[in-house]
């Protein structure tokens, strides 16, 4: 599978429609039975969240949060999103909470950041955004999670690679969530990515949230929400079904191999 070449000095890829994805998020929702709750923000924007407790037991094997859209030229996860929302293939035994698209003017305007030039993925320790407040707003009415993924894309990349932030040291899911992805996508074989140590596609960084100045939404989650978080990355040069596919493998391998270690 060769790359694209497109991405040089940032996304030059495939771009989405996000007001029909997201309308196409909702009726699969409304179909299978999710709570649906639109979280009002400044002006007309409104941010989607779903979810659904354990469709087998009413004490669930783990509860898993899922987000994807925090940057508007990363098209992959809203789309892996709304797959899995479509074929409705969730482990009975896992309660889920999903945000499809946490900056829809980052993909109306084809740009990383918000309407108002924000990164959002920087703002959960001092958010200014009005997405990020109604996100945490959100998430702070929410049980804690066993485990939170996070879809993203990197443009630079030579493969898809996965962040492992495991606060208590549990059974890592990396291997299987790379396992399921290397069916569908290439791994990054780089022993550096994004200047932090790497093996076989998986970072294992030792951070200290109180050491940065601007959070991502997975220091936030690991603060406050859970213990252990997957930021998922696709390669952003690979045609566009090819990183949709990619991030749809990595949860299904997430959620396969969570209900093993639960």
């Amino acid at each position: 599978m060769q790359r694209l070449g497109k991405n040089i000095g940032g996304y030059y890829g495939e771009r989405i429609e996000i007001d029909a994805v997201l309308n196409d998020c909702l009726l699969a929702g409304k179909q299978h039975g999710w709570s649906v709750e639109k979280l009002p923000c400044e002006g007309k924007i409104e941010l989607l969240t779903f979810t659904r407790p354990s469709t087998l037991d009413p004490r669930p094997s783990a509860h898993v949060y899922i987000s994807a859209g925090i940057h508007g030229d990363e098209p992959a996860g809203p789309l892996a999103i709304r797959q899995l929302l479509h074929e409705n293939q969730w482990p009975k035994d896992i309660s889920l909470s999903v945000c499809p698209c946490l900056n829809p003017t980052g993909f109306s305007r084809h740009t990383r950041e918000n309407a108002d030039g924000l990164d959002l993925n920087r703002q959960y320790l001092q958010p200014q955004a009005a997405e990020t407040r109604a996100h945490i707003s959100w998430l702070e009415r929410q049980p804690r999670f066993d485990l939170s993924l996070a879809l993203h894309e990197d443009w630079e990349s030579q493969g898809f690679y996965v962040y492992e932030l495991n606060a208590d040291s549990q059974p890592s899911l990396a291997e299987k969530i790379v396992e399921r992805v290397a069916e569908v996508c290439p791994i990054d074989p780089s022993e550096i990515i994004e200047a932090r140590p790497a093996q076989n596609g998986i970072i294992r960084p030792s951070l200290d949230p109180r050491s940065r100045l601007q959070w991502p939404e997975a220091f936030f989650l690991l603060t406050y929400k859970t213990r252990l978080t997957y930021t998922l990355e696709a390669p952003s040069d690979y045609p566009l079904p090819t990183r949709a596919a990619a991030l749809v493998a990595g949860v299904r391998g997430a959620l396969d191999a969570i209900r093993v270690n639960s």
